[in-house]
């Protein structure tokens, strides 16, 4: 299949703009999700966690305390490099499964920190066809993760500054979904569809795709 890397930072907007790709017949592989799958109560990755951290960072849902999984890797990059130790295996794995039975007109990888990871190894850039940053203004990006989660601007801030700058994102992309203030829903939805196009073409145009767009 065709495959599109698709990144941007935190509140840019990229959930929203692979609901619209999904909703348009590409198939959707998330990786955010995959994580949040294997820290949820009984996950696979959850024994590892504790045994590792200790019962501190779990809930008593028994699912990833992230608060304080957050605050810990803030502190400690050791901490953040033994999470990273055992989530990233876990992530890869899955992302492998999922996408080896994924169909539709072409394939999504929805990496948040692709960019970041391009820093320690080219597996994104040989993987994906194309990379795509879904962009906006970093006080845009506040204002939304501050709307949907109530998290200080403080916090907000430390979690931007561990993540790859707008330079180094739009350096790393082949193609750009604008979504800054004041971007309106059918903004959002006009230039998404006119890069979808431009995927569902290029993904028929391989030697040997039986792709095609069912929107």
């Amino acid at each position: 299949m065709y495959k599109i890397g698709l990144t941007g930072g935190i509140g840019s907007g990229k959930s929203k703009v692979a609901d619209l790709l999904a909703g348009w017949g590409a198939a959707i592989v998330d990786t955010d999700v995959i994580a949040h799958d294997l820290t949820a109560p009984g996950g696979a990755a959850i024994e590892p966690i504790r045994q590792q951290f200790g019962p501190d960072v779990i809930a008593p849902t028994g699912a990833l305390d992230r608060r304080a999984m957050r605050d810990l890797v803030f502190e400690s990059p050791e901490a953040r490099h033994q999470l990273e130790s055992i989530l990233h295996p876990m992530i890869s794995s899955v992302t492998r499964q999922r996408a080896s039975e994924a169909q539709g007109c072409y394939l999504v990888f929805v990496v948040p920190l692709l960019v970041e990871s391009l820093q320690h190894s080219s597996r994104w850039r040989d993987l994906a066809d194309r990379i795509c940053v879904v962009d906006c203004d970093p006080a845009t990006q506040v204002a939304r993760v501050q709307s949907r989660s109530g998290l200080t601007p403080e916090v907000i801030a430390r979690i931007m500054s561990a993540q790859a700058s707008r330079a180094d994102r739009l350096a790393a992309a082949d193609d750009v979904v604008l979504n800054d203030r004041p971007t309106t829903v059918n903004d959002l939805t006009r230039r998404t569809r006119m890069l979808h196009d431009q995927w569902c073409e290029l993904a028929q145009s391989r030697p040997g795709s039986l792709a095609g767009s069912r929107s």
